[in-house]
């Protein structure tokens, strides 16, 4: 019963399991459990920071139930890399991916260089440094450029910033379009 009540239950009465930063994400969850303890000290405190921003965007009465952010380091290196995952041959999946979740996908690899540059150089020159270079030469490798901006009708940035300061996945599209 200790297990159901972990897991809660879905509106049909199902029992939800409980929420993997990981899913579908193997190669940021091998990194993830080597990480040393210094660099996991630093990722928390940008975690605590990313909190107290989402905290601040709720009711009051709604601020202390939210005990971790929904954007955190680990989240965002995990949906960038099932972004990249769903761009590549052979992914299979009956999960609805709209257009606007890769928007926000794009926005997330936006968000992890600002994580990345709050991180210390044992962080940025090590592992999480190397996932990241890894994960964005596989995004290279299943997309094309995207000279015309073929996407932007649909996949904007929300911080508004001229085309030419956008970072390179954002002037790139999809040679399999993930939301097909």
């Amino acid at each position: 019963m200790a297990g159901e009540a972990e897991r809660g239950r879905t509106r049909r009465g199902r029992i939800r399991p409980p929420y993997d930063v990981f899913r579908a994400a193997p190669e940021s969850k091998a990194v993830w459990d080597e990480l040393p303890e210094a660099v996991r000290t630093a990722i928390a405190g940008c975690d605590a920071e990313r909190l107290a921003v989402e905290r601040s965007r709720v009711a009051p009465e709604l601020r202390e139930k939210i005990t971790a952010p929904v954007y955190s380091v680990a989240e965002r290196f995990a949906s960038w890399e099932r972004v990249v995952r769903r761009m590549e041959p052979g992914w299979s999946s009956e999960d609805f991916y709209p257009v606007s979740a890769y928007s926000n996908d794009l926005d997330s690899r936006d968000s992890l260089d600002e994580a990345m540059r709050g991180l210390p150089e044992e962080a940025r020159a090590g592992a999480l440094g190397r996932l990241l270079e890894r994960l964005d030469a596989r995004f290279r490798a299943a997309s094309v450029p995207d000279p015309d901006g073929s996407l932007r009708p649909w996949v904007r940035p929300t911080k508004e910033r001229p085309e030419a300061e956008l970072a390179e996945w954002w002037k790139r599209r999809p040679e399999r379009e993930p939301w097909d």
